[in-house]
């Protein structure tokens, strides 16, 4: 177990922080997080945590409010309990994309969260696959922003024949992290090109690039309806695609989510367990969990140890 570590977490991703205690071969830190009966939430931390390096492994998913407030009261708890250096992992940072104004009169509430955060008390921040990555600029603290790629390439690698594979961007703004892979995988790429008429729904307008007779891979940060994603893959499909997969580091997967991919032309949606899945998984036989656990893990264990963490940025 690494120097003066301790690693706690709240109620949102058990399993995931005890993968990663695993990997640091630590136990998770014994804190109480529950709710009273009118519905506030209430923490307390029930071993020594003075002069600690605190890790606290909370990702702000589903419901989001009630795990921002838990994150919140656990790290000003550790304040309060003289812990020494706290940061905050947040595999999946909720709010992020709203990181700007779309319209009139509306908040930047990714930078409010970012405040809150930042406010309680917290000296460093790790997270995953922001989906804005000027949301780094909304911490005054040192922010670690790391990528799942590695992860995601690893499972494609060994699944997929790189000759015979075309990474797809399912719209414009994802066009840099589809050639990001291509180029990793040394394959072609495509882009979907889309009109989004109301939020939360598209509409599939042309495939830019040859796909026909190829198994495709559709690239994105994230799915939440998973509209753009089962879309792209008709659109694939009709362009003549041997096999269309799709792969996200975040899997939302709110509403009618599982229910579009499960019928949908996606043979295998290919995830990451920033955020927990079990009952999705069940519901949805499509879904390939890959765990970042060992990437958080050496991640807390090089920030532990005051070594250099940027060979994982890759």
């Amino acid at each position: 177990m690494p120097q003066g570590l301790k690693l706690f977490t709240g109620t949102a991703h058990k399993s995931l922080a005890g993968e990663v205690a695993t990997y640091l071969d630590a136990q998770l830190g014994d804190a109480t997080v529950t709710t009273f009966s009118d519905g506030e939430i209430f923490v307390r931390l029930n071993e020594n945590v003075r002069g600690s390096d605190v890790f606290v492994l909370q990702p702000t998913c589903m419901p989001v409010n009630d795990h921002i407030m838990e994150l919140l009261f656990i790290i000003d708890a550790l304040k309060r309990a003289s812990s020494g250096r706290i940061t905050a992992v947040i595999p999946y940072f909720g709010y992020a994309r709203q990181d700007r104004k779309v319209q009139p009169r509306v908040p930047i509430s990714a930078k409010t969260v970012a405040d809150l955060i930042t406010a309680v008390g917290t000296n460093r921040v790790l997270t995953v696959d922001l989906h804005a990555g000027q949301i780094q600029g909304f911490f005054n603290i040192p922010v670690d922003n790391l990528y799942a790629t590695p992860v995601l390439l690893d499972y494609i690698r060994r699944k997929y024949d790189a000759r015979n594979l075309v990474i797809v961007s399912p719209d414009a703004g994802g066009v840099e992290r589809a050639r990001a892979f291509a180029k990793k995988l040394n394959c072609s790429m495509a882009i979907i090109d889309k009109r989004r008429e109301k939020v939360n729904e598209c509409e599939v307008m042309n495939v830019i690039g040859d796909v026909e007779n190829m198994d495709t891979l559709i690239i994105d940060d994230m799915v939440d309806t998973a509209g753009t994603i089962t879309q792209a893959a008709t659109a694939l499909k009709e362009k003549g695609a041997k096999k269309v997969s799709a792969t996200c580091t975040h899997a939302v997967l709110s509403g009618p989510a599982i229910e579009k991919i499960n019928n949908s032309m996606i043979e295998e949606m290919i995830v990451t367990n920033t955020i927990p899945l079990d009952s999705k998984q069940e519901q949805c036989k499509k879904l390939a969990v890959l765990s970042i656990a060992p990437l958080l893990g050496e991640a807390i264990k090089r920030i532990n140890e005051e070594s250099s963490i940027s060979s994982l940025f890759v």
